[in-house]
């Protein structure tokens, strides 16, 4: 949806104005391809763009390789963003470490905002710069749909805006599910799914397996172990597969992955580890396993992973359960026409404290179902803010100071 490119040319107007940029994503993977992906859209930069995670720290461009990046040591990473030389920092929850000092920090990206709790991200707001005393600006991302009635309630403080149109060049992805035992895929069998994967890889395209857990258990989910030793020894002999789980090192995810996107591996098996990040336009088809073991809203994050390209993409839910619920589910995932779509229907399928957790955002039960009513959450968004301008401290309405105080304390936050 362009969310990336959005954050590289804010962070690149910031760098030129002489201020630091901070980007933290939730995981090793995405940090590193958000790097790789600033280093390239902005070529060789007049600054340099530094990448820290628990594995170590890495630098763009490096004095010995101007068009590449080089691991450097953490220590000597901090000393340049302490300096200033180092415009835009990536990175994990490394970054909330707390021995990070910034020279004139302006502008905060946090992506994939729903994976920090609220403690998290109000950490990194505090970074502390030594120059400027200023509140940075404050960039939130997510990919994850969520109903808008929600979105104005939970974020009502910041302005919210929405992409919802296709890159241009890219197709709507065809989906289709299969709920076993009562429907098939197209073809007369179950081997018609491995006859459109074995046409993709035929024409070049490459595929990914989803499964709902790492090693096999006694329950009759598919596991990503299981499913690539069938699919490399007895389905597709003759093309590479390679898995990738949360039980893998940094080191071998990175690898991969690069062998991936280079094309050197024709089949991905993995878990739902590569439902955020994961950018390989030549991916055209996915299976997902067991999706009844999947949100609505995680669905449409691994579905994401394809249609990135200029080829036509396919995905295809395959359920164990044929439940009536899990089948109307997976149903509203093929025929919704956007994720926003998806998530209003969740919310009105499994209703709003499901959906959230209740406990989560500290809403009562006739608090989740006003959520349904949009204009009620609109009015009482503007009425919010036009309170907030008059009495920012609430010195004018005690009640309502204390019953916030209250709530503040009571809900819990997931970090």
């Amino acid at each position: 949806s362009g969310k990336t490119v959005i954050a590289a040319v804010a962070s690149y107007m910031a760098a030129g104005a002489g201020f630091q940029t901070t980007y933290m994503a939730p995981t090793e993977i995405l940090a590193l391809q958000h790097f790789e992906s600033f280093s390239r859209l902005m070529g060789t930069p007049f600054f340099k763009i530094g990448l820290l995670t628990s594995s170590g720290a890495r630098v763009y461009p490096s004095k010995a390789f101007a068009s590449s990046h080089a691991p450097i040591p953490k220590s000597q990473l901090l000393r340049w963003v302490a300096s200033g030389e180092i415009k835009i920092l990536i990175g994990t929850h490394a970054l909330l470490n707390g021995k990070i000092i910034f020279k004139n920090l302006a502008f905060i990206v946090v992506d994939e905002q729903h994976r920090f709790g609220i403690t998290q991200r109000m950490r990194l707001a505090r970074a502390k710069s030594r120059e400027h005393a200023f509140v940075p600006h404050f960039l939130s991302m997510t990919a994850t749909p969520i109903p808008r009635t929600l979105a104005l309630t939970v974020f009502g403080d910041l302005d919210l805006s929405v992409l919802d149109e296709l890159p241009p060049g890219r197709s709507p992805i065809i989906t289709e599910v299969l709920i076993k035992p009562r429907e098939r895929l197209p073809g007369s069998d179950r081997t018609g799914s491995w006859d459109h994967i074995r046409r993709e890889l035929e024409a070049g395209r490459q595929a990914f397996m989803i499964c709902p857990r790492i090693d096999p258990g006694e329950d009759e989910r598919k596991s990503v172990k299981k499913e690539y030793e069938h699919i490399s020894r007895e389905i597709f002999p003759e093309f590479k597969a390679a898995m990738l789980h949360g039980k893998q090192t940094a080191r071998e995810k990175e690898k991969t992955l690069d062998d991936f996107r280079a094309g050197k591996i024709n089949i991905l098996v993995a878990t739902s580890v590569i439902e955020v990040g994961i950018d390989v336009p030549n991916a055209t088809i996915m299976i997902v396993e067991g999706a009844e073991s999947f949100g609505l809203a995680q669905l449409h994050q691994l579905r994401g992973r394809i249609g990135r390209g200029e080829h036509q993409s396919y995905f295809y839910a395959i359920s164990e359960s044929s439940n009536a619920t899990t089948a109307k589910r997976l149903r509203a995932l093929r025929d919704a026409k956007n994720g926003f779509e998806l998530a209003e229907y969740d919310l009105q399928l499994r209703g709003p404290g499901e959906l959230t957790g209740k406990n989560q955002w500290g809403l009562s039960d006739i608090g989740m179902e006003a959520l349904k009513n949009i204009k009620m959450v609109e009015a009482a968004r503007a009425e919010a803010r036009a309170l907030l301008e008059r009495d920012r401290t609430l010195v004018d309405h005690l009640p309502l100071k204390s019953a916030v105080e209250q709530l503040s304390q009571s809900v819990y936050h997931f970090e």
